[in-house]
């Protein structure tokens, strides 16, 4: 699975490369560095949604520092199962 997190202008001023550190730390936390690729990606067009996450080829909006392992758990963890 490929997971892009924007870090364009607007995602990186609300938090995107917090984003960034908390995923790598998810991915190896869940032990999936083998099925996760973490790309940075410039803008993906949904700027007024809070940082966008592209995982394989769904958005995910409104991701930030805090609510990282969250949505990893929900939506990437359980897409690779």
């Amino acid at each position: 699975m490929i997971v892009k997190v924007c870090v364009g202008s607007s995602c990186h001023l609300k938090g995107s490369y917090a984003v960034i550190e908390n995923f790598k730390k998810l991915i190896e936390k869940y032990n999936v560095s083998d099925k996760v690729e973490l790309q940075a990606s410039f803008c993906l067009g949904r700027c007024s949604t809070g940082v966008t996450v592209l995982a394989d080829d769904r958005f995910i909006d409104g991701v930030n520092e805090n609510n990282t392992e969250e949505i990893f758990v929900k939506e990437i963890m359980s897409s690779l199962k």
